[in-house]
């Protein structure tokens, strides 16, 4: 696959990068190149290869899931400048 000029204008123009005339030449040489390399994988044989989140076998570190409160509500909400019941009160925006 390669890519011509229009695509990588109208690729410019989805990420909203400006691209000068002059750049588009480069940048079309690089999108190809990139495309080259991503085929070059794409032939690369992983059948029966594990996907890996790290190179070095990791373990995570777990918690205990368990759900609170947090048991301070009074300090969440008092800097709010009105409150009732712990909760914030705000100014009704629908009719």
């Amino acid at each position: 696959m390669s890519v011509d000029q229009k695509t990588v204008r109208r690729i410019a123009h989805l990420a909203r990068i400006a691209v000068t005339d002059e750049d588009v030449p480069h940048l079309q040489g690089e999108l190809n190149a990139i495309l080259s390399f991503v085929e070059q994988l794409n032939e690369v044989n992983v059948e029966g290869v594990e996907p890996m989140t790290s190179v070095t076998p990791l373990v995570m570190k777990k918690r205990q899931d368990g759900v609170t409160d947090g048991g301070y509500a009074d300090k969440i909400v008092q800097n709010a400048p009105a409150t009732e019941d712990n909760f914030f009160l705000v100014p009704k925006v629908i009719e």
